[in-house]
């Protein structure tokens, strides 16, 4: 029956194979798109069995090699494709994520059957900052601030921000029509065999650790099939531009902790974490809103994230039973 289904076009993901690009891959497949996703390795079979096993997967999915570090390695992958969907960064390194970016708009420069580009980058890029006022939610316009970010090394925000930067720089110069989504963190069942390193964190976080999610302080959360909707709406959306926050719920560490042990009682989540002194913010999402879209709840976020650990069988099922007097404990705004 999927074979029936009429094509909306080709188009291309960098790194398929990744946490958000297998989620992206999948609703594209769904929505009717040819797919050619870039992997490093197409005859890794292990890897990429996740991929082939889509819905749609055996008739309009192609996979082929190439590497963000060379040149013209994503000539063949993007030429003919209506679209490209840049998901593909190293992250907290600092050359490679920018020369990567670049080497796939070259490639895309190339392409006269291009009709935008749409690229991952993250709500980081937007809230690295000391001179915003907490009272009023940072929006599009805001942009982390790379002395601060070099100041505190902050890699990865770092890395984000000058890849993001270069992308709009080049595009500009290229005539090439640029969209960017910046994701907060990203948390819901994950079809890779491996964990990402944000379930990784999640995954912590349920066993009782403390370490990797202390980091974190005041953080954005928004669900992956959200992520994954959010670079299609904006890649078909005729009138979409520039940038879109793309965040649910935006909540402390204690708050988040507070919620899932109300709504998974069996499992040793940490009661408590360390004041990291961050400023308070929000994010204002009414420009991707302004095109209809809807954010999933925290509550469904977290029950598809621990369902997935839960089935990888890196949580126990007696773990994580509902409590039944959690039911109404998570709300989209907190």
């Amino acid at each position: 029956m999927d074979g029936k289904v009429e094509s909306k076009g080709k188009v291309c993901v960098t790194g398929a194979s990744g946490f958000l690009a297998s989620w992206l891959v999948k609703r594209l497949l769904l929505s009717g798109y040819h797919v050619v996703g870039t992997v490093r390795d197409p005859a890794n079979e292990k890897k990429l069995a996740h991929l082939l096993r889509l819905e749609g997967a055996r008739e309009r999915l192609q996979l082929v090699k190439a590497d963000l570090m060379e040149e013209r390695s994503f000539d063949d992958a993007i030429m003919g494709c209506h679209g490209v969907f840049h998901t593909a960064s190293p992250t907290e390194i600092l050359k490679p994520a920018i020369e990567g970016t670049l080497n796939v708009l070259r490639s895309c420069k190339k392409n006269p059957s291009l009709r935008r580009v749409v690229l991952t980058s993250s709500s980081s890029t937007a809230r690295a900052r000391d001179d915003f006022d907490p009272s009023v939610p940072l929006d599009e316009t805001s942009w982390s601030s790379v002395e601060l970010c070099e100041r505190l090394q902050i890699w990865y925000v770092l890395s984000k921000t000058l890849a993001e930067r270069a992308a709009w720089d080049f595009c500009s110069q290229n005539a090439i029509d640029l969209v960017t989504v910046l994701p907060s963190f990203v948390v819901g069942r994950s079809l890779p065999p491996e964990l990402s390193s944000t379930a990784s964190d999640v995954l912590g976080l349920l066993k009782g650790e403390t370490e990797k999610f202390q980091w974190h302080g005041r953080m954005g959360y928004v669900h992956i099939d959200d992520v994954a909707l959010c670079h299609i709406l904006v890649y078909k959306h005729e009138t979409a531009q520039g940038r879109y926050l793309c965040s649910s719920t935006e909540v402390d560490n204690d708050e988040l902790a507070s919620l899932l042990a109300a709504r998974y009682p069996s499992l040793p989540i940490p009661k408590g974490f360390v004041k990291l002194g961050r400023p308070y913010y929000e994010f204002n999402t009414s420009k991707l809103e302004s095109l209809g879209f809807e954010f999933k709840s925290i509550q469904e976020m977290f029950d598809d994230c621990i369902a997935s650990l839960v089935e990888k069988g890196h949580l126990s099922p007696q773990q994580c039973s509902l409590a039944t007097s959690s039911a109404g404990s998570f709300t989209r705004r907190l």
